[in-house]
């Protein structure tokens, strides 16, 4: 964008960069995690036509579920000690709660409901970063 000639660009402090970091990687992440559940039906079904197989591959989701759990606290932890605010919380935990629902309960049997309520779930964990996102940029700028 355009910078005012008059004020000097923004800098944030290297603590707000490293959150303003991880809560991007926590969107993308999440966003691609929801991708990839809502395409996991039609590749596992059209995985055979040439000739792949897929067997073995099941806990990888169980591992994202664990990482995306722990940098969505941690992230929204440390933003809601910026900007005080519980509005990306409201999108996180019921993330999470389906994400860990498709993942550790019997509905991880990657059927058409497992890749609908991870596919919700990390859709609502991506949305969660992005409000995270928005505040601490807020409430950085509002400091300033």
């Amino acid at each position: 964008m355009f910078q005012n000639k008059n004020h000097p660009p923004e800098v944030m402090p290297p603590a707000s960069m490293t959150l303003h970091k991880a809560d991007r990687v926590g969107f993308a992440a999440s966003f691609l995690c929801a991708i990839h559940c809502a395409l996991w039906p039609w590749l596992l079904a059209l995985a055979p036509a040439f000739g792949l197989e897929v067997g073995g591959w099941i806990d990888l989701d169980q591992a994202f579920v664990v990482f995306a759990s722990l940098l969505g606290v941690s992230t929204l932890s440390l933003g809601w000690r910026r900007h005080r605010a519980f509005h990306a919380w409201a999108l996180l935990v019921p993330g999470l709660v389906l994400v860990w629902l498709g993942a550790f309960s019997p509905l991880h049997d990657h059927s058409v409901i497992h890749a609908i309520v991870m596919t919700v779930g990390g859709l609502l964990l991506a949305l969660a970063h992005l409000v995270n996102l928005r505040l601490t940029h807020s409430a950085a700028a509002a400091q300033a």
